[in-house]
């Protein structure tokens, strides 16, 4: 974005500090932020690197190599090196956004915004943020290898700090005012904990426990089955599970807690999700296996990727890297490629405590008293005193609900245990991942990955194609984790957990094709508990029903797989809701508004009006229909979206489709006209404020900056179709967020785009130069230099040496 630009929006920048101030805390001095010496005009300069730079504690030469995108490729001596170098770069692009990240999952924001996001920190303490952080860092001290590479990491990030003065400083912490402070591991160790909390805090325990105690046992079973009716899962149905003897867990007969409460955490997005599928060397149309991976986060600038080449002669990876963490996360080297998506296992449960007494020293379990142990944690304010909670551990985990927060029972609480708490080595399953040249390299590679739980998708050169469902999951018994459970009773404790080896998988399916997109796992057939909290049912069948469409694939059926606007949902929920309707008795402008939605073809492009009308209609139903949740005394779960269309076009009389404020009954059919008459005021409102209601303006998609509310430094009104449903997920500010397709050919041929750019710098051209092409659906077709070869193509290049 140039200068002239932010200049034309400072007036909106200097309206945001009052937000700021309002939401936040105090304003920043804009004197520091305005000044000539130090303030965000020095921000306004090239990002391309100065030709030689010396690094303290390296131990040979670096050679970087830049491309037109500002994507760095990083030729290295040894492994050590190259994780310094990693650490440097990306810090020296995107240094604020890696500090911000790890301030907010150690709940350290209030020191840098004020007492307004006290409430945030005491959540992410009362997590176990920091503490899970901790002990995934314990791990990891266990593998010398491991740390001494995150050391060298650290090492990178801090020669950048180092290197820096208040001039140079990303113009986040002018705005801000404070300043970085030096990185550690960890640092790292949040940072991992930042992405497993947003992958893996999808937990309903406790709303669904309201929701049983309020409808009763078979309503809930009715709303939230263990399986959809149309489980198509990620591990194909022909998968004969004969070859895993299961660790049995008897089920306790036991009552399970009914408390009623009334708050519980924010939920991460739950469109928190992505697509990988790959297709076999049979299947390819060049003879080479191709794997295609999207994960779905909140669009965001700076992006939440940096795309890096990490090569030394032992290794050679190019692919999307995480800010803050070693090594290539999503990506391919010369022998392997792979891609990752969300799991959404269920793998933080909910206890009861009792506690002894109104001191809280001593809690019941296994008809004894046994000692809480108590964790403070002070958290700094900006311009107000520190702020110290105690929170209660025990054997389960952090007490994260007791009657200094969201409840006021002194002599209770509500314990989270939680697989992040564990501690696991997930740094080192993506370095191993980067190394690795075969199916047995990748299958020993993601054993060190505990949470969040992730489907591992792989091909190799070899031609093998491969998937893992990888976690640590705790072995339930059947109904375990569903309900808030009894802290006091050991039989509802965890039991242990599923081995490694029966974690669910498949190698070269006969049908020639792996793909997840955040479905059910499996089928009934699988031999260990598994519940459907919420598991995907649309994206999951279009991707597989066009991998079996047709005998081979291509580059170019990957590109429009992944840009397929088709919505499935739609094309089950629109036929009931039309037939509902009687357009005789419409007015003009109602019938003129059903006309173009029975008209609609189910494709979410960007000129479609119909994808406006359906939206705004289903939304306005599915609350009509789910008004009975509506409460602000208990915390309840509304059913799912399948499930909602289920109901409405197998069940039409339910005792649900009766709305609660009204004398009469009403059944689908009135709740669909309802709907229906509230959407067309609502489409013809937004007509007449803004004009055309197509999808693209009505939709309205964003890159927002990570400050929300900083508009200058955001791209609004993007034209791009789709939506969560959609194989392309794209919400108004949630979506694709790395776009990348890989074939196995000698070199790997490949292609990317993510929507975003290099730097981390509002006044570089390469902080959004993506972005228009992410949204066109196009891609860069990657440049995969092999060591230790030139550039085939003019690049700016960097030489890092080490400091004498």
């Amino acid at each position: 974005m140039k200068l002239f630009k932010f200049l034309l929006s400072l007036i909106a920048v200097i309206a945001v500090f009052y937000a700021l101030n309002n939401k936040f805390g105090d304003v920043p001095p804009l004197g520091h932020f305005l000044s000539p010496q130090t303030g965000f005009w020095q921000n306004e300069e090239s990002d391309l690197p100065a030709e030689t730079l010396s690094i303290e504690g390296l131990l040979d030469e670096v050679k970087v190599y830049y491309d037109d995108d500002l994507i760095p490729h990083v030729f290295a001596q040894n492994d050590a090196d190259l994780y310094t170098a990693q650490g440097y770069i990306t810090a020296q692009h995107r240094l604020w956004q890696m500090e911000f990240q790890t301030h907010a999952a150690a709940g350290r924001l209030s020191e840098i915004i004020g007492e307004k996001a006290l409430n945030f920190d005491r959540t992410q303490r009362r997590k176990g943020m920091v503490y899970g952080a901790e002990q995934a860092l314990a791990k990891m001290a266990q593998d010398p290898e491991t740390m001494s590479l995150i050391d060298a990491y650290t090492n990178g990030v801090n020669n950048y700090i180092n290197s820096l003065n208040p001039s140079k400083y990303p113009v986040e912490y002018k705005l801000l005012d404070y300043k970085p402070e030096l990185w550690t591991p960890t640092k790292t160790a949040l940072l991992l904990m930042y992405m497993t909390d947003m992958l893996a805090a999808r937990d309903y325990d406790l709303e669904f426990t309201n929701t049983l105690r309020k409808f009763g046992k078979q309503n809930f079973d009715f709303l939230f089955p263990d399986f959809f009716d149309v489980n198509d899962p990620i591990i194909p149905k022909e998968r004969d599970w004969s070859d895993i003897n299961p660790v049995k867990v008897e089920v306790p007969f036991s009552e399970l807690p009914k408390d009623a409460i009334a708050n519980t955490f924010e939920k991460p997005d739950p469109n928190n999700g992505s697509n990988n599928w790959a297709v076999s060397a049979a299947k390819s149309v060049s003879g080479n296996p191709i794997l295609a991976n999207d994960p779905h986060l909140s669009l965001n600038i700076p992006s939440i990727w940096y795309v890096m080449q990490l090569a030394t002669s032992e290794r050679n990876t190019y692919g999307a890297t995480l800010p803050g963490a070693l090594g290539i996360v999503i990506g391919f080297n010369n022998d392997i490629a792979w891609g990752a998506t969300n799991a959404t296992r269920d793998v933080k449960d909910w206890y009861k405590i009792t506690f002894k007494d109104s001191t809280r020293q001593s809690y019941l379990h296994d008809n004894q008293w046994k000692q809480v142990t108590y964790r403070t944690e002070i958290i700094k304010q900006r311009n107000a005193d520190s702020y110290i909670d105690s929170v209660a551990y025990t054997h389960h985990g952090p007490v994260s609900y007791d009657s200094s927060f969201n409840t006021n029972n002194e002599l209770v609480g509500y314990a989270m245990q939680w697989t992040a708490h564990i501690g696991g080595n997930n740094q080192r399953t993506l370095l191993e991942l980067n190394k690795s040249k075969n199916y047995n390299d990748y299958k020993e590679a993601i054993k060190h990955f505990v949470a969040p739980a992730q489907n591992f998708a792989f091909v190799s050169r070899e031609g093998d194609i491969a998937l893992w469902i990888q976690g640590q999951f705790p072995n339930k018994w059947e109904g375990q984790g569903k309900f808030l459970m009894d802290g006091s009773n050991p039989e509802h404790d965890w039991q242990g957990f599923i081995p490694q080896e029966h974690n669910a998988h498949i190698l070269n399916p006969e049908r020639g094709f792996i793909s997840s997109a955040n479905q059910h796992p499996v089928d009934k057939s699988y031999p260990y508990y598994v519940f459907n909290d919420g598991y995907e049912a649309y994206r999951n069948r279009i991707i597989n029903d066009f991998l079996r469409s047709k005998e081979k694939f291509d580059i170019e059926d990957f590109k429009n797989l992944q840009n397929n606007n088709f919505s499935l949902k739609a094309s089950e929920a629109l036929p009931t809701m039309l037939n509902y309707i009687d357009p005789n008795k419409l007015s003009a402008e109602q019938k003129r508004i059903f006309d173009e939605i029975s008209n609609w073809n189910y494709l979410n492009n960007t000129n479609e009006v119909g994808t406006s009308i359906f939206e705004t209609w289903f939304s306005k139903l599915y609350e009509l229909m789910w008004d009975e949740f509506d409460s602000e005394a208990q915390a309840l779960k509304k059913p799912f979206t399948y499930q909602t269309i289920y109901i409405l076009n197998n069940y039409p009389d339910h005792e649900f489709m009766d709305i609660v404020d009204t004398p009469q009954k009403e059944t689908a059919k009135e709740l669909v006209h309802q709907s229906f008459i509230e959407t067309v005021n609502t489409i013809t409102d937004w007509q007449n404020k803004n004009g055309s209601y197509n999808w693209e303006r009505y939709k309205a998609t964003y890159v927002g900056h990570l400050l929300q509310g900083l508009p200058a430094f955001s791209r609004f009104n993007l034209p791009i179709g789709g939506n969560g449903d959609n194989v392309n997920a794209t919400k108004k500010n949630h979506g694709p967020s790395w776009k990348m397709i890989v074939e196995m050919s000698n070199p790997p041929k490949a292609f990317g785009i993510y929507p975003g750019g290099q730097s981390g710098n509002p006044g570089s051209k390469y902080y959004d130069n993506l972005i228009d092409d992410w949204a066109a659906g196009n891609y860069r077709k990657i440049i995969f230099m092999q060591f230790p070869n030139e550039p085939e193509q003019p690049m700016n290049s960097q030489t890092l040496k080490p400091k004498n």
